[in-house]
């Protein structure tokens, strides 16, 4: 049956929440407008300027923030609030551990982790020290054994449970007020503690959800407008073939329409199938790369920067909090991760939240940290390390290519020299497909969320509008330019959000102290139940 346009105009009218969707667009639209009209002052100075002055007054905060989250995870881990199930005790979870896993772990990261594994260690492990070179808390030569090591052992601290905890510090407390105290499943229910139930929805409250709805868009809309041309560069690269504009257009339509029907068709049927299949490449390709790559340097030098990441983790956290002397490293790196990071946990950590009823506030932090965590690592360790022995054994120079972003290609020439390297190259595209779809149809849902009404579910009309806009912002980004200022916009935002979701955590621990004595002591550690087999599991 074709959907009536006309029901599905009045069905967005009547759903949309006029003052998240109507600031918003606001403020997409005079992004827009000052960019268009001022383009070098916008992308060259002023929000260059914004963050850099950001991260120089507030980079010791964030470094700090991003400690405290670590830390909160693991009090909720191995502390007695740890045994609250959301929903009350006897909630069961909706889905089974796989998909809630692969759910959350698909939404996320974008297709950074494909790039990023490949070439990151390769910026830390070839260059001097300085803006894009060796980690000062690593002090190694470049391009020597001792290099490879540091290089995995900085890659493995900017992607790893630092990342993850920021989702789980806004997941947890949004979560709890929603299921055990009545809330409303959005952003801004952070502030529950501190404002109250009846007024988290009040206009005021509401432009909180405006700041995550921009950073989320932000940050998603510039991952899909880059992976068009980052996927066009890895075509290129491969096959020597040219690309133009209408490639990159149809890739990014192309992504969009696939993410606007895994949204549309609604957590259970699209975006929980899509995810799964996106877990299954990722564990195949992971595989297939420790099989018929340099397998025994593979796992010795995994070994070896698991070890240097555990033992020097408070030290490197410790020198990001100083950056005494290293600032510009600090910056354009780890800080500039940790804001970033804080950028995307509104939606990965609303989304987080969404899907945890049912769960116990341990079973949700061990996953959002430690074990989506603990994936990220063995992926980045697997191809990280097969990119640096390439490098270091001479088989490609990987950095003599000058035409292509070294992060864009790394992976693809390294791919190439092992045996089935057409399947692995096929594989890598897979990927970066899979992924960023993962990450912009939860996203969408998200935004969708916060767009609509308190207590009404986002239906089809609404969920289109905001996948639209989300690929069309990424296409009209990468063909009118705009993306980097964009993303730079959208990490100042981070900054905030960071400070909002340890408002978050530090509300939930006065929520404890005052409600949940009598909730910790009804309820046991027991595992989170499963299905009883035969049941339908969504």
């Amino acid at each position: 049956m074709t959907p009536d346009p006309g029901a599905l105009v009045n069905s967005f009218r009547e759903e949309v929440d006029v003052t998240v969707t109507g600031l918003t667009l606001l403020v997409l639209g005079l992004f827009v407008l000052v960019r268009a009209t001022y383009p070098e002052q916008v992308s060259q100075e002023v929000l260059p300027a914004v963050r850099e002055e950001m991260l120089a007054l507030f980079g010791p905060l964030f470094a700090a923030l991003m400690v405290v989250f670590v830390l909160f995870a693991l009090v909720i881990i191995v502390g007695p609030w740890g045994k609250i199930r959301l929903g009350g005790e006897d909630a069961t979870p909706t889905y089974s551990y796989p998909a809630y896993f692969a759910m959350f772990f698909s939404a996320g990261i974008a297709a950074g982790i494909v790039f990023w594994a490949a070439g990151e260690p390769l910026f830390y492990y070839a260059f001097e020290t300085g803006d894009a070179g060796m980690p000062p808390f690593v002090g190694e030569e470049p391009g020597t054994a001792a290099a490879e090591r540091g290089a995995m052992q900085a890659t493995f601290f900017h992607w790893g449970i630092s990342a993850w905890s920021a989702y789980v510090a806004v997941a947890i407390p949004i979560a709890y007020y929603a299921y055990n105290r009545g809330g409303p499943l959005r952003f801004a229910t952070l502030l529950m503690p501190f404002v109250g139930k009846e007024n988290v929805t009040h206009p005021l409250a509401k432009l909180v959800d405006v700041l995550a709805v921009f950073a989320t868009i932000g940050g998603v809309a510039v991952s899909v407008g880059l992976v068009g041309p980052q996927f066009l560069s890895g075509v290129e690269y491969h096959w020597g073939t040219e690309t133009t504009d209408a490639d990159t257009s149809i890739v990014i339509v192309g992504i969009t329409l696939v993410f606007i029907i895994s949204v549309v068709t609604g957590v259970k049927r699209g975006i929980r199938r899509i995810a799964g299949l996106n877990l299954l490449l990722f564990i195949g390709a992971g595989l297939l790369v420790l099989a018929l790559g340099p397998t025994r340097y593979i796992i010795a030098n995994t070994a070896w920067a698991f070890v240097d990441y555990a033992a020097n983790f408070a030290q490197m956290n410790a020198a990001a909090l100083t950056t005494s002397g290293d600032a510009a490293w600090y910056n354009d790196w780890t800080l500039f991760y940790w804001v970033w990071w804080f950028s995307w946990a509104p939606f990965a950590g609303l989304f987080l939240a969404s899907i945890s009823r049912g769960r116990t506030l341990r079973t949700v932090a061990a996953t959002g940290v430690f074990v989506a965590g603990l994936a990220t690592l063995l992926w980045f360790a697997v191809v990280g390390n097969a990119v640096l022995y390439t490098q270091s054994e001479g088989l490609v120079d990987l950095l003599a290519i000058e035409a292509f972003p070294l992060e864009e290609v790394a992976g693809f020439a390294t791919f190439a020299t092992f045996p089935f390297g057409e399947v692995l190259v096929f594989g890598l595209f897979a990927l970066i497909i899979t992924w960023i779809v993962t990450s912009a149809d939860t996203s969408t849902l998200v935004v969708a969320i916060l767009g609509t009404k308190p207590g009404i579910a986002p239906e089809t009309a609404t969920r289109v509008f905001w996948g639209v806009l989300q690929g069309g912002m990424g296409l009209g980004l990468i063909l009118i330019g705009g993306a980097d200022a964009l993303q730079t916009a959208a990490v100042v935002t981070g900054g905030p959000i960071g400070v909002l979701a340890f408002v978050g955590i530090a509300g939930l621990f006065v929520e404890f102290s005052r409600f949940a004595r009598e909730e910790v002591a009804d309820q046991t550690p027991e595992p989170d139940p499963e299905p009883e087999p035969g049941t339908e599991v969504s």
